[in-house]
């Protein structure tokens, strides 16, 4: 249970920390009106992401005997997060440049997410593949991976609303940068775990 838990929370974080369409709104909200309007653009995937997570648990489900296609999936996913990961030590900060735009944040934060690829990307070649691998072992081990993701996806994005709030400089600034390399590397560790794994469902490794 502890690898799901720790899977979920580096993942969550990367996912957070990442720039991306939902930072940068709520970025552009927490400038635009106060630390209140980007919190609740950070709420956003709470409320969007369970369709998607319902749809691909059950296509998943349905392919859990064919182990090529899951294999297939797996080595996808790996290089969805090792693209991640570079995008990560490559990263010079986010854009903080503040748009114009009527108030109504939380609405614009589930349009933002609901339309944005990531989320289908995410649960269909990660997110889906590793929790019905978790659920092979039990339902507590899933549960920790997907709360511990959404856990830290949110509250990543509250803080950094909150730092945004305080200090417009943050997400252009040495700490900000540094974690996202370091995050970075460790997606890279784990886009070695999930290619181990679908090497071996491919009867490769």
């Amino acid at each position: 249970m502890l690898t799901f838990l720790t899977a979920g929370t580096i993942l969550g974080l990367s996912a957070g920390f990442a720039p991306g369409p939902l930072l940068a709104l709520v970025v552009s909200e927490t400038l635009q009106h106060d630390i209140k309007a980007g919190v609740k653009v950070a709420l956003a995937p709470i409320l969007t992401d369970l369709p998607i997570i319902l749809l691909t648990l059950f296509v998943l489900a349905k392919l859990a005997r064919f182990h090529v296609v899951l294999g297939v999936v797996s080595v996808i996913g790996a290089c969805f997060i090792f693209y991640l990961g570079m995008k990560n030590i490559t990263s010079r900060g986010a854009d903080i440049a503040e748009n114009t735009g009527s108030r109504r944040s939380l609405q614009k934060g589930i349009l933002v997410n609901a339309l944005s690829p990531h989320p289908y990307l995410f649960w269909f070649s990660v997110g889906g593949p590793t929790t019905i691998k978790a659920m092979e072992l039990n339902m507590t081990a899933a549960a920790s991976f997907v709360l511990s993701f959404y856990v830290l996806l949110v509250g990543s994005k509250i803080v950094l609303a909150i730092l945004v709030g305080k200090s417009r400089s943050f997400l252009q600034g040495n700490t900000y940068i540094n974690i996202m390399r370091l995050l970075g590397i460790i997606l890279i560790i784990l886009a070695g775990f999930l290619l181990v794994d679908g090497l071996n469902l491919l009867g490769l490794f």
